[in-house]
């Protein structure tokens, strides 16, 4: 039963580090467009816009509605990055450390 905890708080910490990465490539891809470095009129650019826009979305709209914009500088996928590292070092480790101990006894 440990082993089976275990599995399941790594996959969490690495689904929550593709979350991560999903949201930095997606600010990046944001201001390449911005720019004019790239445009969504290219299909693979367009289709991997909206992939990154459907997963990182529903995370950042909560922390877009609380935080309001600096000028016209977006903090909020900084702030999310910054929970995401506070879950994945204190709160998934206590979590599955309480975890374990309640199955061994």
């Amino acid at each position: 039963m440990v082993a089976i905890i275990q599995f399941i708080f790594f996959i969490l910490n690495s689904l929550l580090g593709l979350l991560v990465w999903a949201i930095i490539i997606n600010a990046i891809l944001s201001w390449l467009v911005v720019f004019d470095v790239i445009n969504l009129r290219n299909r693979f650019v367009y289709n991997v816009s909206r992939f990154l826009d459907a997963v990182t979305d529903p995370v950042l709209r909560p922390f877009r509605r609380l935080i309001p914009p600096l000028g016209t500088v977006d903090i909020s996928p900084i702030i999310v990055i910054l929970v995401i590292f506070g879950l994945q070092r204190y709160i998934l480790p206590a979590l599955e450390g309480f975890l374990i101990r309640m199955v061994s006894f």
